[in-house]
């Protein structure tokens, strides 16, 4: 029921390892307290994880992903910065291997589009989360845009989202993720909705988004599905990766991605 359509290449994970608390979850950091026990799904190379057991010293963190590829990565991140009230296992968002009513905050970010069923996700982690005020987070793509004009920045975009909706996931879900919490039985009295962004401007913030972008397009699991898959030939990804070359170098280049959030309490 997963349809993620990369993998955890070098170019991926540096994506993934770049995410904090403050660029990635700031919406949630009015909530924490240091005693909390966290579930972070979908982990990856757990750079947001660990910075939930930063923010909770004496609680405990848990991170899961659905593969072990990124775990190892993770563990020796959190070994390297001295944290240790932080554990990290595969596990699937669909059918979590933990209890009834076990964590205070579950969270996802960039996860919920990645699958076939987010509703069934969403009642999974209300399943997880304790009674009378846990909370469950979630963070989804909902808009992107650029300056200026690059046709390459544009196939990117129409082959990531074709190849997204043909697996049978929901690219860029973020208006609707208030929807789907109601669906999945939380009240709507009890759903905060929110909208966070990022924004790519700066020569580093260029080269870091744009050579991340660029390096799935030239050699990642994205780019082998696209090809398997008859979503791009090999010129267009090429044309893609020379795209996001430009991006890098145009010092007026300017990428923003729109957010939207949910916390929703049980």
């Amino acid at each position: 029921m997963t349809t993620y359509t990369t993998d955890h290449a070098p170019a991926v994970l540096q994506t993934h390892g770049w995410r904090t608390l403050s660029n990635s979850v700031p919406y949630i950091l009015p909530y924490l307290k240091p005693n909390m026990t966290i579930l972070d799904i979908g982990c990856g190379p757990g750079s947001i994880t660990i910075d939930f057991a930063r923010h909770v010293p004496s609680g405990h963190v848990t991170g899961v992903e659905y593969v072990p590829d990124p775990l190892e990565q993770a563990r020796t991140l959190a070994s390297s910065q001295g944290i240790t009230n932080i554990t990290f296992q595969v596990a699937d968002i669909h059918a979590l291997p933990f209890p009834d009513d076990t964590f205070d905050l579950v969270h996802v970010h960039q996860v919920l589009q990645h699958i076939a069923d987010p509703v069934l996700a969403l009642r999974e982690m209300r399943r997880v989360a304790k009674p009378n005020g846990g909370i469950i987070a979630a963070r989804e793509s909902s808009a992107m845009t650029w300056y200026p004009e690059n046709k390459a920045i544009e196939l990117w975009l129409d082959i990531t989202t074709k190849m997204a909706r043909e697996k049978g996931g929901n690219p860029h879900p973020g208006s609707r993720i208030h929807v789907w919490a109601e669906e999945a039985g939380f009240v709507q009295e009890r759903i905060k909705k929110t909208a966070g962004s990022w924004c790519f401007s700066s020569p580093e913030e260029r080269r870091y988004w744009g050579g991340s972008m660029a390096g799935r397009a030239a050699n990642s699991g994205f780019a082998t599905q696209a090809l398997e898959g008859g979503y791009a030939s090999k010129e267009q990804l090429e044309a893609v990766v020379r795209g996001w070359e430009e991006f890098v170098e145009c010092e007026r280049a300017w990428f923003g991605l729109l957010h939207g959030e949910i916390v929703a309490w049980k």
